[in-house]
């Protein structure tokens, strides 16, 4: 009984996995960003980067402890934005992930551009 529970478990969180990764995906191209960057760790937070429209410095914000926390919330926040979409969808985005990236890459939002420079540069 044990060993299914685990088993359950583990298989409902590589699906959340896959969604999770197929949605990045769509939402990078739907940015005009190579898709296939999703799956690449580094390379894909230096893409939302972009997309957001923020320097690729910004990286070195992010291997900073608890500054990390702040500037990927923020980060959270712009993506929304760059796709026309409220800062209550960000907060969607930050506590229900599974369901709001998923509305964001299959969903009617288009990309308008990094909200990132509309606001200072930090």
């Amino acid at each position: 009984m044990d060993e299914s529970i685990g088993i359950i478990g583990g298989i409902f969180y590589l699906a959340v996995i896959i969604l999770m990764v197929v949605s990045l995906w769509k939402i990078f191209e739907k940015a005009g960003k190579p898709g296939w960057s999703a799956i690449v760790p580094i390379y894909n937070t230096i893409i939302i980067l972009e997309i957001v429209g923020k320097p690729v410095w910004w990286i070195v914000l992010l291997l900073i402890p608890f500054v990390n926390a702040l500037v990927g919330l923020y980060l959270i926040v712009l993506l929304a934005q760059s796709f026309n979409k409220s800062t209550g969808f960000a907060i969607g985005m930050i506590l229900l992930p599974f369901v709001f990236y998923p509305m964001l890459a299959f969903g009617d939002a288009t990309y308008h551009g990094p909200a990132g420079l509309q606001k200072s540069d930090f």
